[in-house]
């Protein structure tokens, strides 16, 4: 069976022959550059710079070489810019990390240092603006630098969130045709993420690509507003939505099927024990938009649709299939009620699930490899029957990770695939 083949069985719950296998095709299912690295050396293979995919969380290519030890199946389709909105592909250079890892980036990735040490890095590449995000000395990867403007409550216009919107132009429609038929042409499942969906996602609400962001840029304030600007936060939502199915209109023309599922959204719902909102918040302020872009996309293709949300979200998972996602990710084992037995009895003829394969905060970091083994092949046995989970970490594998730990889980992976 292919990969191909038994992604298709799996996406439409049903049994194949091993379970699907996914590292690196998402910015939400990927590997730090410093964990690739040690993957490599553990291996054995060739001592070369791990290229950069996603300068914002610093996650690494999943080479070809790591893809056939692994064992994965999918691999992603990735935009043409990245996060700080620079181009994100060749030609690129060395850059040598606070870590002392040296790395492939993108000529974009411009940096300087400030004053305590921290890394600074700027939209568009562009030293000669204001930086948009900040990596501390001791950490590994860029947080947001809030550049709220001061808010004049009457002179507010959604349309000042809405700047990284726009119709696809013809280039980017090139660009994506080329790139998933490369995707395609793998013979692994194909994952898309397409951009312009994400409805209210913080990675994004502090507009790290754009020079001078305006509008509500401010995290805590962007919350506050869900409860004291609603129709702000609706009217962004109803012309985000409006713009993206004229783009899935025109992708779609030129894609095909070269895709199989698209990353619809990355809007966290969910805390360690709680939500963020109430699922009656959500089906008045997102299950609409969210309806529009999901319904679009079923009716007109044979793409299916991955919701990204961390967090204690089992009471929202009706909510998500309403919503009409067939995909959720990470599902975070470790957050309060998110049982996987009974998330695989209650919702697994509806979501597929992608991601819940191990916990990150504290099982794959800091526990034994026996350990690691164990709730993997555990794990496994839960959500694995009938189809309907793609093998992933609960989100991305974090630098400082044990190698052996790493290696510890893929052979689980292999083990419970009878390979072992």
């Amino acid at each position: 069976m292919t990969s191909k083949e038994r992604f298709d069985l799996t996406i439409n719950h049903r049994q194949p022959d091993r379970l699907v296998v996914d590292f690196g095709a998402t910015s939400v299912t990927g590997i730090h550059v410093q964990a690739i690295e040690n993957l490599r050396k553990y291996y054995g293979l060739e001592d070369k710079p791990v290229r950069v995919t996603d300068p914002y969380q610093m996650l690494g290519e999943v080479d070809q070489e790591l893809i056939e030890i692994i064992g994965i199946d999918v691999v992603g389709a990735k935009g043409k810019n990245n996060s700080f909105g620079f181009y994100n592909h060749e030609p690129l250079m060395e850059y040598v990390t606070p870590w002392s890892q040296k790395v492939l980036v993108p000529e974009g990735f411009q940096t300087t240092k400030d004053e305590n040490g921290d890394t600074l890095i700027y939209p568009e590449g562009d030293l000669s603006n204001s930086p948009s995000g900040r990596m501390p000395s001791t950490g590994f990867f860029f947080d947001a630098i809030i550049r709220q403007q001061p808010i004049d409550e009457e002179k507010l216009d959604p349309e000042d969130n809405m700047e990284e919107y726009g119709l696809v132009s013809e280039a980017d429609l090139e660009y994506w045709k080329v790139t998933t038929q490369k995707a395609r042409a793998t013979g692994k499942a194909v994952i898309a993420g397409l951009g312009g969906t994400a409805l209210g996602d913080i990675a994004h609400i502090p507009g790290i690509k754009l020079k001078k962001p305006k509008g509500i840029r401010d995290i805590t304030e962007w919350y506050m507003s869900i409860l004291i600007r609603p129709e702000y936060i609706r009217t962004i939502f109803d012309r985000q939505s409006e713009i993206a199915v004229e783009n899935f209109t025109r992708l779609h023309q030129v894609i095909g099927d070269n895709v199989d599922a698209v990353y619809i959204c990355g809007t966290d719902f969910g805390t360690q024990d709680s939500t963020f909102c109430a699922p009656e918040q959500f089906d008045d302020l997102w299950l609409p938009y969210y309806r529009r872009i999901n319904d679009w996309i079923h009716v007109h293709t044979n793409w299916k649709t991955f919701k990204h949300s961390c967090g204690a979200v089992e009471s929202f998972m009706p909510h998500f299939i309403e919503a009409g996602f067939d995909i959720i990710n990470p599902v975070q084992v470790s957050a309060k009620g998110m049982n996987p037995v009974l998330l695989k009895k209650n919702y697994g003829k509806d979501l597929v699930f992608w991601g819940g394969g191990i916990d990150t905060q504290k099982t794959l970091p800091y526990s034994t490899p026996e350990k690691v083994r164990e709730e993997v092949l555990r794990l496994c046995d839960i959500f694995a029957p009938d189809g309907g989970f793609v093998f992933n970490t609960v989100h991305n594998i974090q630098a400082n990770v044990p190698v052996e730990n790493i290696v510890a889980m893929v052979d689980a992976i292999q083990e419970f695939n009878g390979k072992k």
